[in-house]
């Protein structure tokens, strides 16, 4: 009970920092007009010679190491997690339509809405962007349509330069589709199960092979989703926080500013800046080594979460896609190579006496 009480309060600590720097977490563009980027140096100034901007950091930093330390001395004691972890598996077959509306569904609201993939790139794209979404909703074509839409980023990132940058998680999305395949329900299910039952028009088509068994062969396949997911992923919210907040600081201070942020918590500007910078560069990091994934994906999800009802201006539309494959990887975990199949196994055997004793649930396989 003293275990899960730790583990608890030192969670609910971490919880309350990230809500509260997750507010100014966000797009700024979006939300902001562009401006000179400020300086980084003065930000910094700022914040480590305010004693109580010094302390708080320094709160939340030891609050993530108790999270930490909790989860790796203590997880075998509280079942919840393993049922948790077993349950968010058993979703695995609902990957490929978890990711095609993930990516569907934002990019037909971008070509209606007059932006390609984000709203800093304004173009007159609704054919294109609409065709792509509606196709990946339908599961027609579906791998196809994903190396379409993969190639119209890369076009898009080539010619409109680093505003880009800002939607890099489509990378994420149409990369997760083209390994996962279409899935259940789709188009291209159906007519996959017309080719191979004997005596209809299209058996005739038996012999075409697939993309999917094109990648198959090259050992491209679902099992390896998860490791391009996450580190395109972590690479997003890594440049979030790290190019838009913490080098770029004048226009996420304009956000605390124009949402009077600080009325919510009491605490200078520039601490609201880095606090959210440093949060989602941490998200990225830990996501690009598969460190802890699960409950990373479950923060970032949180900090998307608070956003969205923080900062009532900000497209929600825009941010579909991280929602979406934050949940992905909630049911898939980090996969193959990462320190959560690597590092963090042996250190659980090392301090938890538990760690090894059976536990009544499967270990966790990449997908």
């Amino acid at each position: 009970m003293i275990r899960s009480a730790t583990a608890a309060t030192a969670g609910a600590l971490l919880a309350l920092v990230a809500v509260a720097s997750g507010r100014a977490s966000a797009h700024v563009d979006y939300v902001t007009d562009p401006g000179p980027p400020g300086s980084p140096a003065d930000l910094f100034r700022a914040v480590l010679t305010t004693p109580e901007s010094v302390l708080l950091l320094a709160g939340g930093f030891l609050a993530l190491v108790a999270v930490v330390a909790a989860y790796v001395r203590f997880a075998s004691a509280v079942p919840d997690i393993d049922v948790a972890r077993a349950t968010l598996r058993s979703y695995r077959p609902y990957l490929p339509w978890m990711l095609r509306l993930s990516v569907g569904l934002p990019l037909v609201g971008a070509g209606f809405a007059g932006y390609l993939f984000t709203p800093s790139v304004p173009a007159d794209a609704r054919l294109l962007q609409v065709g792509i979404g509606f196709l990946l909703l339908f599961g027609l074509a579906t791998r196809v349509v994903a190396a379409i839409g993969l190639l119209t980023y890369v076009y898009a990132l080539v010619t409109a330069g680093a505003p880009m940058l800002l939607a890099s998680e489509y990378v994420a999305g149409f990369v997760g589709i083209l390994l996962v395949g279409p899935g259940q329900p789709s188009a291209d299910v159906l007519l996959r199960r017309l080719v191979v039952t004997d005596g209809t028009i299209a058996s005739r088509f038996r012999g075409v092979t697939t993309p999917g068994e094109v990648l198959g062969r090259l050992g491209l396949g679902p099992a390896v989703a998860p490791v391009p997911v996450r580190v395109f992923l972590g690479l997003n919210f890594l440049y979030l926080g790290v190019v838009q907040k913490l080098l770029e600081p004048q226009q996420a201070l304009a956000v605390v500013d124009r949402y009077d942020l600080t009325a919510v918590v009491p605490v200078q500007p520039e601490l609201w800046v880095v606090g959210a910078g440093l949060t989602e560069a941490l998200v990225g990091v830990a996501l690009i080594l598969g460190a802890f994934t699960r409950g990373t994906a479950a923060l970032g999800f949180l900090i998307l979460t608070s956003t969205l009802f923080g900062l009532p201006d900000d497209p929600v539309l825009a941010h579909v896609t991280l929602f979406g494959l934050t949940s992905v990887l909630l049911v898939t975990g980090a996969g193959r190579p990462s320190l959560d199949g690597t590092v963090l196994p042996s250190l659980r055997r090392r301090f938890d006496p538990g760690a090894d004793q059976p536990s009544g649930t499967t270990v966790d396989r990449p997908l």
